[in-house]
């Protein structure tokens, strides 16, 4: 069963989710909140595996919700997804930064959301390669802020290799076709990826790719 807090400022927004979500079987909705810091305190309480997190709220905003949640060792397993009202959001690329597992934009599809759900809860990112990759493109050409410090040097040439495929939105099967390695070799190079460079998970790997110059903004898709 997937256990799912929903944070969202607006009670027909919330409805809206709980409704969808609680109708797809092996899904829970196990509360809801209205702002940050009640995200973060039944999170700490509830600890479910997804928060489904508005980045824009009164008082405490998605963001420092996002910050305070990732922080948390104890909150180690719980993935967050972002809600936005439009996808180039400057506040979803440092939520992305800050360890979210990927973003929705709220009108999605109902199906891309039970979809996303699954994906995170099972461990990858929710990173459409389309709307990601110029997110973040466009949000780290023009943020002059420094990331976290992370090294290349870190890497092995696979592993570089491998990050790069992850930023282009490659699944651990398409990164194993494309490397004519196994699925299972491909997640094992990402995992000490993730582990070298302190990511929390695949998302910011993907953060990590454009801040590090690992893959430049308008490159090849």
């Amino acid at each position: 069963m997937i256990r799912v807090l929903l944070a969202d400022d607006q009670a027909l927004v919330r409805a809206g989710f709980r409704a969808l979500l609680e109708a797809e079987p092996g899904i829970e909705v196990v509360g809801e909140v209205g702002n940050g810091e009640e995200a973060v305190r039944l999170t700490t309480s509830l600890v479910p595996d997804i928060v489904l997190m508005d980045i824009r709220m009164p008082g405490q905003d998605g963001l420092e919700a996002t910050r305070r949640i990732v922080s948390d060792p104890q909150l180690a397993e719980v993935r967050i997804i972002i809600l936005t009202t439009f996808d180039l959001d400057e506040y979803v690329f440092e939520a992305l930064r800050l360890g979210a597992s990927g973003f929705l934009v709220k009108d999605t599809e109902p199906l891309d959301l039970l979809r996303g759900v699954r994906a995170v809860a099972q461990g990858d990112a929710l990173l459409s390669p389309s709307i990601t990759r110029r997110l973040i493109a466009e949000l780290v050409a023009r943020d002059r802020r420094p990331g976290p410090v992370r090294s290349l040097e870190a890497l092995t040439d696979r592993e570089r290799e491998v990050v790069g495929l992850v930023a282009a939105g490659l699944s651990n099967r398409e990164i194993g076709e494309r490397l004519v390695v196994s699925p299972a070799t491909a997640k094992t190079h990402v995992s000490r990826a993730m582990v070298k460079l302190g990511a929390r998970d695949r998302a910011q790997l993907v953060v990590f790719a454009f801040e590090s110059g690992l893959v430049q903004p308008g490159g090849p898709r």
